[in-house]
């Protein structure tokens, strides 16, 4: 795991990250059947966005938990037990693409709690916190709708 040698990288390094999940949506929007699918992606990829735009703000001034609440996240554990999707087919189903938004949520949410558990900053970890929160909610989000649309059709 990359050692990171002040805020600002670590700061660094979770705004790319938004970003790059941002570019994953509306990629995902264009490329998914279900037009109200590819909707819902494109509202995440703004989403995304606003989270890059909070930590940039974070970092230009200097301030580092003014959002942060210790909240507990329910997980449905749903995108758990999903096998993996091919993310490069441009015919995704409305089930694909939840499955690969729930992958790519945990294993966001995995990384910022595993670099919270690295870390003995508290200031780190208590970033690290908020963001594992963030992408836990994104995920829950995720398995909400793929439990009311996909699990109660079969």
């Amino acid at each position: 795991m990359k050692k990171f040698k002040s805020i600002d990288d670590i700061l660094d390094m979770a705004i790319k990250d938004e970003q790059r999940a941002s570019d994953l949506y509306a990629d995902l929007a264009t490329r998914v059947a279900n037009k109200e699918m590819g909707e819902i992606f494109v509202q995440f990829s703004r989403e995304e966005l606003g989270h890059k735009k909070k930590l940039q703000h974070l970092k230009a001034n200097n301030k580092r938990n003014i959002f942060f609440k210790n909240e507990k996240v329910q997980d449905l554990e749903i995108g758990d037990y999903l096998v993996e999707v091919n993310s490069t087919r441009s015919d995704l189903s409305y089930q694909d693409a939840l499955i690969i938004a729930m992958k790519e949520e945990k294993a966001a949410f995995r990384l910022y709690s595993d670099l919270a558990g690295k870390t003995d900053n508290p200031e780190f970890r208590d970033m690290f916190l908020m963001l594992a929160q963030e992408e836990a909610k994104h995920k829950l989000r995720f398995e909400i709708e793929y439990d009311d649309n996909i699990l109660t059709e079969n």
